[in-house]
């Protein structure tokens, strides 16, 4: 899913191509992806852009009469600048915005249709597609704690509440608590104040970070590069993997779609985090921390083989982190 660092990237990209340019018509590819009917989209045409905004992880077009398009592009949505006029592809294209100085084509790969397109009129009406969560780029350290104890949950969970805080997802909340040498399921309300104000910086910067590194990949072009699993990460998407900071391998926890990655050596002082499926599975093999993991590795032990086997098994059933 683009997250702030991808949106904000995006949106710096459209105003360079689209503001103060003419909305001549809105072509739907797909009939699932308008979530709204008034003011109807069709209200949209003919509209001058007159600004761009982020709101949580969507994309607001503001035009001339009050009018905001709101573009959500869950997790596989994507946008392309094309050509005036330019064709979409009829298998993962979901609308085309025809501008006078160019085409906005947003497409969606894989089967499940969750990206959408609303119209909305008003500052009132568009608040309403706000989640709420706490922007951490224009926040200090007390509004971010009291975000992180409004609810007692893991940092991961708190972290990808769009209630609690706005833009972080999946792949950029690993790379925070990595950043910040926190376990993901360590409960939100157990933290000292060293390490609230440290989980605080790391988020800060890993979001300003890596906006800086999308804009200078991105330069004078398009961003068509988004994705939620970059060779640069610490590790997000590097499971077995290196950790960058300590050189052991990156460990993961799945849980239904979601996939966790951490360091054992930075962020849980060695101890391997098991989801229920998979602890369950392999009962006593299960390897308590990574030293041995690594014995068992190196002997062929019987939960290495048994966690190899189990692997794709858990991955598909209904997990849950566990400490």
């Amino acid at each position: 899913m683009p997250e702030l660092p991808d949106v904000v990237v995006y949106i710096e990209a459209l105003e360079r191509r689209i503001m103060g340019a003419r909305l001549e018509r809105v072509r739907l590819l797909s009939p699932f992806v308008l979530r709204s009917v008034d003011p109807p989209v069709a209200a949209a045409a003919g509209r001058t852009v007159t600004g761009l905004r982020r709101l949580g992880k969507r994309i607001v077009i503001g035009l001339d009469g009050d009018l905001f398009l709101i573009l959500h592009l869950m997790i596989a949505g994507r946008l392309h600048w094309r050509p005036t006029g330019a064709k979409p592809s009829r298998k993962i294209g979901l609308a085309a915005l025809d501008f006078s100085t160019g085409t906005l084509v947003m497409t969606e790969a894989g089967t499940k249709k969750r990206a959408a397109i609303h119209l909305a009129r008003g500052e009132a009406q568009l608040a309403e597609h706000d989640p709420g969560g706490l922007e951490v780029l224009d926040a200090d350290l007390a509004a971010f704690r009291a975000a992180l104890a409004a609810e007692h949950h893991t940092l991961k969970r708190v972290l990808t509440d769009p209630h609690l805080f706005s833009g972080i997802g999946n792949a950029y909340s690993d790379e925070i608590l990595h950043r910040a040498r926190l376990s993901p399921v360590k409960l939100s309300r157990q933290l000292t104040d060293a390490e609230t104000a440290r989980l605080f910086e790391a988020t800060r910067a890993t979001l300003l970070d890596w906006c800086a590194r999308l804009r200078r990949e991105a330069g004078d072009e398009f961003p068509e590069g988004v994705t939620a699993f970059r060779e640069a990460m610490a590790v997000h998407g590097r499971y077995g993997k290196p950790c960058p900071a300590c050189g052991a391998p990156v460990q993961r926890i799945v849980h239904a779609e979601n996939e966790t990655n951490y360091c054992a050596g930075c962020q849980t002082g060695g101890r391997l985090l098991a989801d229920r499926a998979l602890s369950r599975l392999l009962r006593e093999d299960w390897p308590r921390t990574l030293a041995e993991l690594e014995e068992r590795k190196a002997t062929g032990g019987a939960g290495e083989r048994s966690a190899g086997r189990a692997g794709s098994r858990a991955r598909h059933g209904p997990t849950r982190p566990s400490a």
